[in-house]
């Protein structure tokens, strides 16, 4: 009971927009009766977590005892589809949303990151073909940071669909991360591609910090959120992260509420931005390549990373909705450049919609560090022609052998 209604407040709220207090008042306790099971909130985050864990490997290790990886990534996403619908309707408890992991502190830290290591390598293990060379590491690291990337942003869209549809939607999001998107006739698009990654922009006009001005903070603040969480980061720690003194911070924005606003807005810029300079490309699959590596390129730079989803924490209500708002309206101009490709030929029959929220879970709320160059190759390989299943790699995959 009390780990149920934790999960849901720390899914709700973040880790550290909850106490033991709210804990208690959701279940009708009086805080020393929660302390009883649980002394400290880092002991019942560290159970959270810990059952969490535990579900989820169940789920791999049920997807784990088939033979080809093909079927091991269906069975795992419908299953996992499955269980977010059960979740929805009741049937099942809460589990703690795993982007939260960036904000566990104090004793428990080291297990609850032991913990998921063990998961990461299992789920590493489910992603990897039969016969892989090892020097294919990285691109099965890939593999597994996008699965586990894409579990956590499906909880942000999927109740925009009926929870009977969920594993429909599991089925073609497992479609587009096995055989990807570009259409066999889309002759060349590897090459025309494979210089993206340095032909995108590496910063942002004033990404040097050096110069203490709106952006500056703005940077500054997206960085230690992403890191600590919003309620993990204050005023003065933004401020010092700079060399400078409160008043400046205040001279510049103000409040640390309005600064989280302003933080999602200039990500949506970015997004949009990259969308923009991308519609002017021939076709469909180009366009949606190009502003997905953009986003990449500028989750890579000195001018990154872009916000976490799980910031909406830290606003009102309204404010939340509305940036899930804006985030939605900016993953249906994905979907449409799916579309155009699928008119245009240079994308398979594919789900627009399960195309577009992988787009969006890689390039932009990737469980990825900002300086951590898998990002690329999970992009790439989320949107070639034959991501992940073994399929002959010459029909326009662009996504580098390492």
């Amino acid at each position: 009971m009390i780990l149920d209604a934790a999960a849901r407040l720390f899914h709700l709220h973040g880790l550290d927009g909850v106490t033991l207090s709210d804990v208690g008042a959701k279940v009708g306790l009086a805080t020393n009766s929660v302390t009883y099971y649980f002394r400290r909130k880092d002991n019942l985050v560290a159970a959270c977590f810990e059952r969490a864990f535990s579900i989820f490997e169940a789920l791999v290790a049920a997807a784990a005892a088939h033979p080809d990886m093909e079927t091991r990534v269906r069975v795992f996403l419908r299953s996992y589809f499955q269980l977010l619908a059960d979740i929805e309707n009741g049937a099942r408890s809460e589990i703690v949303n795993f982007s939260n992991l960036a904000v566990v502190r104090g004793e428990v830290a080291e297990p609850v990151g032991t913990a998921y290591t063990a998961l990461f390598r299992n789920v590493r293990a489910l992603v990897s073909p039969e016969g892989e060379e090892a020097a294919a590491r990285t691109q099965i690291n890939s593999r597994a940071h996008l699965l586990l990337a894409l579990s956590q942003w499906a909880r942000v869209w999927l109740p925009r669909y009926e929870t009977g549809c969920y594993v429909r939607a599991a089925d073609r999001v497992a479609d587009v991360l096995l055989y990807g998107l570009a259409a066999p006739a889309s002759a060349g698009a590897g090459a025309a591609l494979a210089n993206t990654w340095a032909s995108a922009p590496h910063t942002r006009p004033e990404a040097a910090d050096a110069v203490l001005s709106r952006e500056a903070f703005l940077r500054a603040a997206t960085r230690l959120i992403n890191a600590h969480g919003v309620h993990g980061v204050s005023v003065e720690r933004i401020s010092a992260s700079l060399n400078a003194t409160k008043g400046a911070f205040y001279y510049h924005n103000a409040d640390k509420q309005e600064m989280i606003s302003a933080c999602f807005q200039r990500s949506f810029t970015v997004i949009r931005e990259a969308q923009a300079a991308a519609a002017g490309a021939t076709d469909g699959f180009t366009r949606l390549a190009q502003a997905a590596a953009t986003l990449v390129r500028f989750q890579l730079s000195d001018a990154g990373p872009l916000l976490r989803i799980t910031a909406r924490t830290g606003l009102p209500a309204s404010d939340a909705f509305a940036v899930l708002d804006a985030m939605n309206r900016l993953s249906e101009r994905f979907a449409s450049f799916v579309i155009d490709g699928m008119i245009d030929g240079s994308i398979r029959p594919v789900d627009p919609t399960a195309a577009s929220q992988i787009a969006c879970s890689t390039g932009w709320w990737a469980l990825i560090p900002p300086d951590d160059g898998r990002a690329f190759h999970a992009i790439m390989g989320s949107i070639s022609t034959a991501s992940w299943a073994t399929i002959p790699r010459d029909r326009g995959h662009f996504w580098p052998t390492v």
